[in-house]
């Protein structure tokens, strides 16, 4: 379990050190230079992920609390909100005149059906962690930015691109899940 703690650790001060040390940044940037900068914060976030990885399968799961199976649905239906609203943070979408922070949210949204799924250990601490850093990030980031001003409308045509994308991701990772989780999202019968 200290695997997977220091990487949802690491992967949060990284990202948090981008919202809240503007200067200290914009002073590494100078010292640094933007490629190595750049790199040296891709490859912590990489070492973050392995740490999850690593430390998911490394940790013997107990019970925290037993799932509803009737809830799957709701899981797969949150599952594809998520993605739609991860797809849609760089797009011109309407989506993006409701929600300040959509990829944010798709994560925290992300976080909360797996957590609606899994009620072992392990998933507690990565869900759960990784949920509460997304809703630490957006208030840090609301607090840094100031006032939000909504994008212009950006029309239904563009606004039903993330909905496309985050249907083909849902169901790519769907199939996917398997491989990358070890659990099955479509069950036969």
């Amino acid at each position: 379990m200290t695997i997977l703690i220091a990487g949802i650790l690491l992967w949060s001060v990284v990202h948090l050190f981008t919202a809240l040390g503007v200067q200290q940044r914009g002073r590494l940037l100078d010292r640094m230079g933007s490629g190595p900068y750049r790199g040296t914060y891709s490859l912590l976030l990489i070492l973050s992920i392995v740490l999850m990885v690593l430390g998911w399968r490394s940790t013997t799961p107990s019970v925290v609390y037993t799932p509803d199976p009737t809830l799957r649905p709701v899981t797969l239906a949150l599952m594809y909100v998520a993605l739609t609203l991860f797809f849609s943070h760089r797009a011109p979408t309407d989506i993006r005149r409701v929600l300040r922070h959509p990829q944010l949210t798709g994560l925290l949204t992300w976080a909360v059906a797996h957590l609606i799924s899994n009620g072992d250990s392990r998933s507690v601490v990565l869900f759960g962690g990784l949920g509460l850093w997304a809703i630490v990030e957006m208030i840090v980031i609301n607090r840094r930015d100031g006032a939000w001003i909504k994008p212009e409308p950006a029309g239904m045509p563009k606004s039903l691109i993330p909905l496309a994308i985050g249907a083909v991701a849902w169901v790519l990772i769907g199939f996917l899940h398997p491989w990358i989780a070890g659990v099955p999202v479509f069950v036969r019968g």
